[in-house]
């Protein structure tokens, strides 16, 4: 029988089972067990297998199912060939091909030609990327002509035979009234560390009865296992998908499970430090242990000095029922602290230190989020938002737009400066609601701001990134290279705001000392000139 350790590798990237592919015989029996049980369905298959069955054997119909390298069609389309290969052809992974000498374009002009030579219905599994190199350099052109109208999202000019279902359009995070969740990660890890049924927890079981058990790996289970724990480490998938753009395949998520659970460290540790892992990269730029508080430094400073505490002290000794002993410093109970901080445990001593960790920007994000993607038109919900344009989004385009003619009063847009002279014109900058009632976006990881200026609306697309930026610039942040990724979104609205306003009918000049003249076009030909 296989260890605890074994049973879990089969998460691992490096694992065999990592890549499903058309293999007759069994790995190992107990390996396939595990990895039969951690399968999870999702709604992408489910769909799937409504196009699937719904084939008879002379339907000329292609499938194809796309996405990222590691989200799962290979899992999907092992587990249905064999069933249905009489009746449908299939082909797993398009970037294989049939001979040596053969690139992946050829085999799939060879696929795509004996397609249309026979009556056989093609299911395809082929990454985003692949479409595109096939509707560029592929020599069928129906099948070219129908990618290229796919990925422009021209859904007209699709023939009706063919399907593509794409894993993006079945986000792995959700964004709902009263927060955030990915069920396939949650479900996931459920599915690890179930109480009952479970077959992972069979193999932890019997290594816990061990005479010399491996301890460290069984805290790191017992501590998986607290729901609280699972909501903390999905926040932090969720921040990865919003602040770093980081896309959450099953294979990864697999892998940075495998990576809590059997790393060098406690989970806790594992969990913010780099690791061989996609995930662990990203995650270890939000490690608790970088912030710096008046609590948290004041913790760090004691724990150096070994100053008492009888708190502190019960709540080490409560820890060894989790298995946890000889943390290594203060900076790993700081990420216990974090990682602890929605649940009950102990004397509670991580609690002081929840509301230095607080995810505000989270809670603001999908709180505006929702504002702009599920607007309603109600008179409660266009409170909301000219609340937060006129608090947040305009108090920061404006303090942004005149960060080098501060004395601008509000509603003066500064244009252009000509030795030491600032112009600067008039603008009325609001939410545009009408517009944002005509928007139907709902990819969460942005939404589309809506202004109007003047005679003309105008659209920005904020992310998580850019909101926190527009909150600081408002609490007085001046950008810096640093911002440069984010601050771009904003100067392209600027530069949008100062076209408008260059074309207004009065113009400011402002002299050295806040010396103002006001310029207005009388009827297109005269100027009258005040404050001379």
């Amino acid at each position: 029988m296989i260890n605890f350790r074994t049973a879990l590798s089969v998460m691992s990237k490096s694992s065999p089972y990592a890549v499903s592919t058309e293999r007759e015989a069994a790995l190992s029996t107990d390996l396939d067990e595990v990895k039969k049980y951690l399968y999870i369905k999702t709604d992408i298959e489910t769909d799937f297998v409504k196009q699937l069955t719904g084939l008879s054997s002379t339907d000329k119909k292609i499938i194809f199912l796309c996405g990222s390298s590691g989200d799962g069609k290979s899992e999907i389309l092992t587990k249905y060939s064999k069933d249905y290969a009489r009746r449908v052809k299939f082909h797993l992974d398009a970037t294989h091909s049939f001979h040596p000498k053969d690139s992946a374009i050829e085999t799939l002009n060879k696929l795509f030609t004996d397609f249309e030579n026979t009556n056989k219905p093609l299911v395809i599994g082929i990454n985003t990327g692949m479409l595109g190199n096939y509707a560029e350099e592929g020599a069928i052109s129906e099948i070219t002509e129908s990618i290229k109208a796919f990925l422009a999202n021209d859904k007209d000019d699709i023939p009706e035979n063919h399907c593509y279902l794409d894993f993006e359009n079945y986000p792995k995070f959700t964004l709902e009234i009263d927060g955030h969740t990915s069920k396939f990660a949650k479900d996931l890890l459920k599915k690890i560390t179930a109480q009952e049924a479970n077959l992972i927890r069979q193999y932890f079981d019997v290594e816990r009865q061990k005479q010399n058990p491996d301890k460290k790996l069984c805290a790191n289970y017992q501590l998986l296992a607290r729901e609280e724990v699972q909501d903390v480490i999905i926040d932090l998938l969720f921040k990865a998908r919003l602040m770093k753009d980081q896309f959450l395949t099953a294979r990864a998520l697999l892998d940075f499970i495998f990576h809590l659970l059997a790393g060098p460290d406690y989970l806790f540790d594992n969990l913010f430090k780099k690791g061989d892992n996609e995930l662990s990269h990203i995650i270890s730029d939000f490690d608790p242990a970088i912030k710096r508080t008046q609590k948290i430094d004041k913790f760090i400073l004691s724990h150096s000095l070994q100053l008492p505490d009888a708190d502190f002290d019960d709540y080490k000794i409560a820890l060894t029922d989790l298995g946890i002993r000889r943390v290594p410093n203060a900076d790993s109970y700081l990420r216990l602290f974090y990682m602890l901080r929605k649940s009950d445990y102990g004397n509670e001593y991580h609690k002081q230190f929840a509301g230095d960790f607080d995810e505000h920007l989270i809670d603001n994000y999908s709180q505006v989020w929702h504002l702009h993607t599920s607007f309603d038109n109600s008179s409660e919900q266009k409170d909301k938002l000219r609340q937060f344009y006129r608090r947040t989004a305009i108090t920061a385009i404006h303090k942004y737009n005149n960060r080098n003619a501060p004395k601008l009063a509000k509603g003066e847009f500064f244009i252009s400066e000509h030795n030491g002279y600032f112009l600067a014109s008039s603008l009325e900058l609001k939410v545009d609601v009408k517009a944002i009632n005509n928007t139907y976006e709902k990819d969460s990881s942005f939404f589309t701001a809506n202004f109007r200026a003047g005679d003309n609306t105008l659209a920005l697309k904020v992310n998580i990134n850019l909101l926190n930026l527009m909150q600081r610039i408002v609490a007085g942040y001046r950008p810096n290279k640093h911002d440069k990724n984010t601050v771009v979104l904003l100067d392209e609205l600027v530069d949008k705001i100062a076209e408008i306003a260059n074309s207004s009918d009065t113009l400011y000049i402002v002299g050295k000392g806040n010396k103002q003249y006001k310029i207005t076009n009388v009827d297109n030909e005269d100027f009258e000139v005040s404050g001379l």
